[in-house]
């Protein structure tokens, strides 16, 4: 079992409820990493349902969870042969933190696409990208221990006080421990990149308060090629939307969340 695998871990206490622990390795200057509770909230309902994969994940942060113990409360609301959906909801302190409607399903691992279109934009090779500077310890960001990133360069621009002025990130991915992807990975993965309004200039914590995303394929083993970008910054608000290829070329993942602009 790979930390990740760890950190994820759910424990089925009955019929509808698990108890998780949440890791403080998954924070983000305090906050805990969105894309990491989900993979924790998918580890209880894939274990409850007949089906493998979850193919579709809805979720509303209602607040930000901290490290330790928490609970995620299942409760089916239809199961069939294709296809099984879940509320599942993650609990601390007795407070509801995260509100997710999932659908598992069972994906076959040989399929092929009938049609496919390409990646949203193109990526230059893994040896032309870079990586952030290692966080200073008091920044509290130790999420970034957890992974591997390697930057396309003009997407981080804005480190050096030179922001494309487009909302945009781009990436390739995988686990600092040696792990081949999943669909728990993927949902970290989905949530990984850093906003994709500070290539347009915003800086600061950029909470989520809504984020769906799509598992399409079963990723093949390697580097995950992350494509971020958004549609529209206005009022305090953007959209981020998400595309993740594996190593083989396949688009495996798709996401879109709804967040707050932060300030820096």
């Amino acid at each position: 079992m790979t930390k990740f695998d760890e950190a994820t871990q759910a424990i089925r206490v009955d019929d509808t409820t698990y108890d998780v622990c949440l890791d403080g390795g998954y924070s983000i200057g305090g906050p805990l990493n969105g894309g990491y509770l989900l993979a924790t909230v998918l580890r209880a309902v894939v274990d409850e349902s007949p089906h493998a994969h979850p193919v579709s994940t809805s979720a509303q942060f209602l607040r930000a969870a901290v490290p330790g113990p928490a609970t995620v409360r299942i409760e089916r609301l239809k199961s069939g042969r294709t296809a099984t959906m879940t509320r599942a909801t993650l609990v601390q302190d007795g407070r509801s933190f995260i509100d997710t409607l999932v659908t598992t399903a069972t994906l076959d691992p040989a399929a092929t696409p009938e049609w496919a279109d390409g990646p949203a934009s193109p990526m230059p090779d893994l040896s032309d990208c870079t990586k952030l500077p290692d966080p200073k310890p008091e920044s509290n960001m130790n999420l970034n221990a957890q992974m591997e990133l390697r930057f396309d360069p003009p997407t981080i621009g804005w480190l050096a006080g030179e922001p494309t002025g487009r909302p945009e990130s781009r990436a390739y991915f995988r686990m600092a421990e040696t792990q081949d992807p999943d669909p728990f990975v993927l949902a970290l993965a989905v949530d990984a990149l850093p906003p994709v309004v500070f290539s347009a200039g915003a800086r600061g914590w950029a909470p989520t308060v809504e984020l769906t995303w799509h598992l399409r394929a079963l990723p093949a083993p390697g580097w995950l090629t992350l494509l971020g970008s958004g549609r529209l910054i206005s009022d305090g608000w953007f959209d981020e939307d998400v595309e993740v290829w594996d190593s083989a070329g396949r688009l495996v993942a798709q996401s879109r969340q709804l967040a707050r602009v932060g300030r820096g």
